[in-house]
């Protein structure tokens, strides 16, 4: 009798444990399904961010990420080549600048305005030689032509003070982008 209550008991036991195994593996299989829709809609996400070009056809998930790696990498080298360009371009256009502020000794600042598909961008470079416009004084012409910012960057090169500055406008017509960049080349 004793005999036999001890295979109950270790039945009980291994049936606890069992059912216990089996609980386990449950979860973990569905801790890992969870897991594998995550990623999956992860890949996706960056697939869908890549140009057609780098995802032709149907490709591994890992080609995929190689390709997304490739993409980010050409985007590093284009923005350091457009920004290298750009400022080469505004260093020539401020050249001719250069002796004007020598002898004068003032700020002598040089002004592109053109329209752009949220209204207006402004680029404003200013050298330093007797002190420097601030960003507050060239919003506030701005502000005053009714044109409200957008978007600013701005950068130092050499001596140069760099903004591009984007700025909303309701209506082109109602202004004068000349008198705005001659306002603007003026400013001190």
């Amino acid at each position: 009798m004793d005999d036999c209550r001890e295979k109950r008991r270790r039945c009980t036991k291994l049936r606890v444990s069992t059912d216990n195994n089996d609980m386990e593996k449950m979860m973990h299989r569905e801790i890992e399904r969870q897991r594998r829709q995550e990623m999956a809609s992860l890949y996706a996400s960056l697939r869908s961010l890549l140009p057609l070009h780098y995802i032709q056809g149907k490709r591994s998930t890992s080609d995929q990420v190689n390709e997304a790696v490739n993409y980010i990498k050409y985007l590093q080298r284009k923005n350091k080549e457009l920004s290298s360009r750009r400022d080469e371009l505004m260093l020539l256009s401020g050249g001719s600048f250069l002796n004007d502020c020598k002898h004068d000794m003032k700020i002598v600042n040089h002004v592109v305005v053109r329209q752009c598909l949220v209204g207006v961008e402004i680029v404003f470079s200013s050298r330093f030689c007797g002190g420097q416009p601030r960003l507050s004084s060239v919003l506030q012409v701005l502000s005053e032509n009714g044109l409200c910012l957008v978007n600013s960057i701005s950068s130092i090169v050499d001596d140069r003070l760099i903004y591009t500055i984007q700025a909303e406008v309701k209506s082109i017509t109602l202004v004068d982008l000349a008198e705005l960049e001659e306002r603007l080349i003026r400013m001190k």
